[in-house]
């Protein structure tokens, strides 16, 4: 499939802004604009900000990305108006695809396997998105490679258009736009850039973006333990939208040219994170923004003093009430770790000066 180089962002129409006195038409329209939140100032003049993706329509950065997919499509005459859209997902971008094919008149059609969260699955047919399973029998392990055959085969046998989000280049492109958003808050403030990768369009279209300004930016990369894009044994892993698993093919967009350091996180670190994170700091994160900020506490702990860490939280915890913040699915899978809290307790006193304290 023809797609449009990366790097050609000039020819590519700038997402319709929101109104001046914040009256929109569309839904569409509320997309983009959300805010930073300080999680963490150490006592060497370092902090967190907290990029809250969640407040797009549909609680997920993934809504960039799929309007510029649809965009890109439609501008290069690749989906014509009434057409059929297809895409393999684990629910954010297919929340999304289902929420512009419903605005302008698509039918879309969402490859899933039961490892994405039942909220967001849910979310897709309230819109009115067609769901195939690749797993019938109910599992809950990750088949991202059965679901982007199936796809790419029905795409090529029915004629629907394939988004083929993990090598499709509008998805980088659609977050040039949080680049912008960060460079209006913080200007040149910001030292380290900290994302999950999955696709690799969210933290690498950002940095992309970032880096041809801030040249001495830091581009941190976090997958969790089993996947394969950063090296080292495959397995399965419960972490929902991020990471490659064994036997998937590693995104074209996953660029480590842009990448400066690549860490992994075990499903207790990411999910007993989020939870610690909506106790000690009443914000729901998803289980993947759970891993990325325990690696982001324990990395600023070595960054020079004055460092300015931008994590991008790429969806909130709300979709995940019957997984990652429920005890008894938790417990099933021998994924609560009392000790995760603990050490977060220490790192924060350490960075902060102050004595540590259970939250």
């Amino acid at each position: 499939m023809d797609r449009q180089s990366p790097q050609v962002l000039s020819t590519i129409a700038a997402p319709e802004r929101r109104h001046a006195a914040g009256v929109v038409n569309r839904v569409s329209q509320l997309i983009g604009g959300t805010p930073l939140l300080e999680l963490l100032r150490t006592r060497f003049g370092s902090r967190i900000l907290l990029k809250l993706e969640q407040n797009n329509p549909t609680g997920s950065a993934k809504i960039r990305m799929a309007r510029q997919m649809l965009d890109e499509a439609e501008q290069q005459g690749l989906l014509a108006p009434g057409g059929w859209v297809i895409e393999s997902t684990s629910g954010n971008t297919g929340m999304g695809l289902a929420l512009l094919a419903a605005e302008r008149g698509y039918r879309f059609t969402a490859v899933v396997d039961h490892h994405a969260a039942k909220d967001k699955l849910r979310a897709m047919q309230a819109f009115g998105a067609e769901l195939i399973y690749v797993n019938e029998d109910g599992g809950d392990s990750l088949a991202t490679a059965d679901r982007e055959a199936l796809a790419e085969r029905i795409a090529a046998e029915q004629g629907a258009y394939w988004t083929e989000q993990h090598n499709n280049p509008a998805n980088g492109n659609g977050y040039t736009y949080v680049a912008e958003e960060l460079l209006d808050a913080l200007g040149r403030d910001i030292t380290h850039l900290i994302g999950a990768v999955g696709t690799g369009g969210s933290l690498f279209g950002t940095a992309r973006a970032l880096k041809s300004r801030l040249p001495l930016l830091r581009t941190i990369g976090i997958e969790p333990e089993g996947s394969i894009a950063f090296g080292g044994p495959g397995g399965p892993y419960y972490q929902s939208g991020t990471g490659t698993p064994p036997g998937a093919e590693i995104g074209a967009l996953v660029d480590y040219e842009l990448l400066d350091e690549g860490l992994k996180v075990s499903d207790r670190q990411a999910f007993n994170t989020a939870r610690y994170v909506a106790r000690k700091y009443a914000l729901l994160v998803g289980g993947s923004g759970g891993g990325v900020l325990y690696q982001a506490i324990k990395r600023i702990e070595t960054a020079p003093p004055g460092s300015t860490f931008v994590v991008l939280i790429c969806d909130g915890g709300e979709k995940y009430l019957d997984t990652v913040f429920n005890d008894d699915w938790m417990n099933e899978r021998d994924l609560i770790d009392a000790s995760v809290g603990v050490e977060l307790d220490g790192m924060l006193a350490q960075l902060t000066g102050q004595a540590a304290e259970r939250a």
